[in-house]
C-alpha cells in the first residue's frame, strides 16, 4: 500500500464524491446545461442552487456572495485584479509578501506592469507578515491588502485579527483578499464573521474535484469579472456552470467541517509525534511551531531534497519538495528564502502535507522507511 504525504497538492476524492460524480454522469436527467428552459436545465439549475444552498450556511455567508470557478488561482487572479480594476479610486496600492501563492505573486506582478504600486512587506522567520511593516505600509492610497491564510509549504497561519486591527486603525476604505485554498475544511472558517472582503477556495484541496474554485465577494465590495460571455452567474463569472462540480463541492465541504476540531486536534498530535522522530534522525523542523498541523516542512541534513523525495518515491510514499506549483523549476522555494532560512538548509527541504485520513501507521512507516533510506547512503 502506497503512503500519501502530498495533500497540500493536492487530496484523493472521497468515496461518496467520486459516487455522487458518476450517477450525476450516468444518469439520464443529470447533464443539462442550467442556463436551459427545458426540464432537464431546470434540474440542473436546482442542483446548483441547492449546492450553493449548503455551501453558503457552511462558510456563513450569503448564498449570492459566493461565485463559482475553474479553480482557487481563477478565484485568486479575480479577485485581486478584478478589484484593483473596478475601483480605480480606492487608491493604486495593494499591500502583500513575497510568500505568496503564485497565483497571487503573478496578479500583483501584472498589476505593477500596469502602473500600480506593490508593496511587499518581510515575513519573520515563522513565515508571517511583519506587523509593524504592515502598520508603516498602510497609507489613504492603500486600496487592497491580499494574504494567504495558510502558507501551503510551511504551514503559517496569519495572523489575521491583527492585520484587521491594523487595516481599521490606519485605513478603514482598504479592502482585504484571503486565499483560503489551504486552510478550507482544515480551520473553522465563518466568512460573516472574519472581517474580510474577499475569499479564494479550491475543490481538489478537500477531497472534491479538479477543475473547481470558489469566490467570496462581500455583498457591495465590486469586482470586475475575468470571463466574459453569456452573462452567467450575475455576469461575475460567465461560462456554462457543472452541477456535478458544484455537488462533489458541497459534499466534500460538509464532510470536512462536521468534524473540523476533532480532526485538528488528531493531526496536531500526529504532527508533533512525526517531528518529534525526525528529529531524532537529525532532521531540521522549517514549519513554526504554531503552523497549521496539516504540513510540515523538514529539512534533512546533507541530502538534496529531490533525492529524499525519490528515494522515499521507491517505497511508494509521495511527498513533496517545493509547492507544486514551483516543483519542475528545481529551484530553492522562494517561501523559505523570504524567511531568512539558509539556501543549504532550503536546498535539503521535503514538504509532508497530511489529510484527516492520515494515520499513525502511515508515520511510523515513513519514519522507518528514512531510516533505512540513511543506513542506505551512509549519510
Amino acid at each position: 500500500m502506497s503512503i500519501y504525504l502530498d495533500n497540500s497538492a493536492t487530496t484523493k476524492p472521497l468515496p461518496e464524491v467520486a459516487r455522487l460524480v458518476y450517477e450525476s454522469l450516468s444518469g439520464e436527467e443529470s447533464f443539462g446545461n442550467p442556463g436551459s428552459l427545458h426540464r432537464l436545465g431546470v434540474l440542473a439549475e436546482k442542483d446548483l442552487n441547492d449546492s450553493l444552498d449548503k455551501i453558503s450556511k457552511l462558510l456563513s455567508c450569503k448564498k449570492d456572495e459566493l461565485f463559482f470557478t475553474s479553480c482557487g488561482s481563477e478565484s485568486v487572479n479575480t479577485s485581486i485584479l478584478g478589484y484593483m480594476h473596478s475601483n480605480p479610486r480606492a487608491g493604486k496600492k495593494v499591500i502583500s509578501t513575497k510568500t505568496e501563492h503564485k497565483a497571487s505573486l503573478e496578479s500583483l506582478s501584472k498589476l505593477e506592469k500596469e502602473g500600480y504600486e506593490v508593496c511587499y512587506i518581510p515575513v519573520l522567520s515563522d513565515g508571517k507578515p511583519d506587523l509593524a511593516a504592515l502598520s508603516d505600509a498602510i497609507d489613504e492610497n492603500t486600496a487592497l491588502l491580499t494574504f494567504t491564510h495558510v502558507n501551503n509549504e510551511t504551514g503559517s497561519i496569519l495572523p489575521l485579527k491583527e492585520i484587521i486591527e491594523i487595516r481599521n486603525k490606519k485605513n478603514r476604505n482598504t479592502k482585504i483578499h484571503l486565499d483560503c485554498v489551504q486552510s478550507l475544511g482544515k480551520l473553522p472558517i465563518s466568512l460573516s464573521r472574519m472581517g474580510i472582503d474577499m475569499a479564494s477556495f479550491s475543490g481538489h484541496k478537500i477531497h472534491a474535484l479538479k477543475g473547481f474554485g470558489l469566490l467570496y465577494i462581500k455583498t457591495g465590495v465590486r469586482v470586475s469579472p475575468l470571463i466574459l460571455g453569456g452573462g452567467q452567474q450575475k455576469g461575475m463569472r460567465s461560462g456554462t456552470q457543472s452541477a456535478y462540480l458544484a455537488s462533489a463541492f458541497a459534499l466534500a465541504l460538509e464532510k470536512a467541517t462536521e468534524n473540523i476540531e476533532e480532526n485538528l486536534s488528531k493531526m496536531t498530535a500526529l504532527r508533533d509525534r512525526f517531528a518529534a522522530a525526525l528529529q531524532e534522525l537529525g532532521a531540521q523542523i522549517l514549519s513554526p511551531s504554531d503552523a497549521l498541523p496539516y504540513v510540515l516542512n523538514v529539512s534533512f541534513p546533507s541530502f538534496q531534497s529531490e533525492t529524499m523525495l525519490h528515494c522515499l518515491e521507491e517505497k511508494e510514499i509521495y511527498v513533496s519538495t517545493v509547492s507544486a506549483c514551483s516543483s519542475k523549476s528545481k529551484k530553492i522555494s522562494y517561501v523559505l528564502s523570504e524567511m531568512g532560512i539558509r539556501r543549504e538548509i532550503a536546498a535539503n527541504a521535503v514538504r509532508f502535507s497530511f489529510s484527516r485520513f492520515t494515520t499513525k501507521e502511515e508515520l511510523d512507516e515513513t519514519i522507518c522507511a528514512i531510516k533505512e533510506i540513511y543506513e542506505k547512503y551512509k549519510v
